[in-house]
């Protein structure tokens, strides 16, 4: 067998599929109210974090985009969930959605709100979370309450149908 030669290993990486990623925290209160974000380019409410910009280490990601987009400098604490989704009609690749836990914020935490992505935020009971999340992000939430409850980190495969 002749030694594989960069070009060939360049073809090989080349050729191999690709996913896109993203990293959320689940942060809470006092209250254990968790933190929702509100992007001014969707319909629904999130977790403070945001797409992984390449090579970026999940963990990584999940304190730069709390920091870019509500001002906190947080410790990212253990992984809570990974959820994976299949290419849909928007998405051309399968996504990963990394969730860590984000940790508890004092009583009057100083949220600076990226004004270029983000309308608002609140501290939501999660009961109540229903209201704000689409039913696609509500089993990733929950679980993430799950495992941070219980400390076993949750994979959510794509749900048939």
């Amino acid at each position: 067998m002749a030694p594989v030669t960069f070009t060939d290993t360049a073809t090989f990486y080349a050729g191999l599929p690709t996913m896109y990623g993203a990293s959320a925290a689940l942060i809470t209160d006092p209250s254990d109210r968790v933190l929702l974000v509100k992007p001014n380019y969707r319909d629904h409410w999130s977790l403070p974090g945001g797409i992984l910009e390449h090579g970026e280490p999940p963990h990584v990601g999940c304190a730069r985009e709390v920091a870019e987009e509500v001002g906190l400098h947080i410790t990212v604490g253990p992984l809570l969930v990974i959820d994976w989704a299949p290419p849909d009609q928007q998405r051309p690749r399968p996504f990963v959605f990394f969730v860590f836990d984000g940790g508890q914020v004092g009583p009057d935490p100083q949220i600076r709100l990226q004004e270029e992505e983000l309308d608002d935020y609140r501290f939501t009971a999660p009961g109540e979370m229903t209201s704000y999340l689409p039913k696609f992000m509500q089993a990733r939430y929950a679980a993430a309450l799950h495992a941070r409850a219980t400390g076993a980190a949750v994979y959510l495969p794509a749900q048939a149908g």
